[in-house]
């Protein structure tokens, strides 16, 4: 198990808990908008619109790890509310405020308020590579074939 190492931001409603897993199964842990004092209004998204909502967080994530952040499904399916970069990618050497860029996908505008669970974070392992250039590569059976090569099934 990954220990994540968590600050908050001055002016941080630290009322609002730290990121919760709802459920014994669950993979992703809920991260809420978390305003400062004087936008604690929340915001609103108008369609096609994104904007970058606080957590009030800062982390400290093990070397090896990451944190990916997903949309919730239940707001992707209700609201068209997603998160366009998603996964989004927090490396374990990154100190700053975490923000989640929140799109509004639907059809209606979409307040996002104060404490509103937003998206989730994914704990993950990370492997890092080594590259070589080479001058050919190994054959495989499938080749160069590229999308919708192995069939439409």
């Amino acid at each position: 198990m990954a220990l994540i190492s968590m600050l908050w931001d001055e002016g941080a409603d630290p009322c609002l808990g730290l990121p919760s897993y709802e459920t014994s199964g669950a993979a992703g842990a809920d991260l809420r908008a978390n305003f400062p004092v004087e936008a604690r209004d929340g915001i609103a998204l108008d369609p096609g619109e994104r904007a970058l909502i606080p957590t009030g967080l800062r982390l400290a994530i093990p070397h090896g790890f990451e944190v990916q952040i997903r949309p919730r499904s239940g707001l992707a399916l209700k609201h068209g509310i997603t998160v366009p970069n998603s996964p989004g990618t927090i490396d374990s050497d990154y100190r700053g405020p975490l923000g989640v860029i929140v799109m509004n996908a639907g059809q209606e505008a979409f307040h996002v308020s104060h404490g509103m669970r937003i998206a989730q974070m994914v704990v993950a392992p990370v492997v890092q590579a080594q590259f070589d250039l080479v001058s050919d590569l190994e054959a495989t059976e499938r080749g160069a074939g590229g999308f919708g090569s192995t069939g439409a099934n």
